[in-house]
């Protein structure tokens, strides 16, 4: 499985891209931006995307609907990262598979992210 990390948090985008990579299933991609990140899933074209909400200029719901909005991208599952719970709710109408709550696990990042999309290995 190939995953696009998008979190303007080097540490994060870091710390994430070790824990996937290292359960031997996921491809892991990164971006350090929304703009980057639409245009990582746009060339990448990614299995699933794991996306900060809280970033500067553009933000985790803007490209959300940026990604929404593009035909190439539109049906790519998106997970949220977010210290907020209150976000599942408001992100789902939105087109988010779920959310991931921050800070999280590194152990069990990858356990978690099949968990919210359904996948089994």
């Amino acid at each position: 499985m190939k995953v696009l990390i998008i979190d303007d948090e080097l540490d994060i985008r870091e710390i994430a891209s070790l824990s996937l990579a290292r359960s031997g299933e996921m491809q892991v991609l990164t971006a350090g931006s929304g703009p980057e990140g639409v245009r990582m899933a746009r060339e990448q074209h990614p299995d699933a995307i794991l996306l900060d909400l809280m970033m500067p200029a553009m933000d985790g719901r803007a490209t959300l609907a940026a990604l929404r909005r593009e035909e190439s991208t539109a049906c790519i599952p998106v997970v949220v990262m977010s210290a907020s719970s209150d976000d599942a709710l408001d992100l789902k109408p939105l087109g988010a598979a779920g959310v991931i709550p921050k800070p999280f696990d590194p152990l069990t990042l990858p356990a978690r992210l099949r968990s919210v999309l359904g996948t089994q290995h």
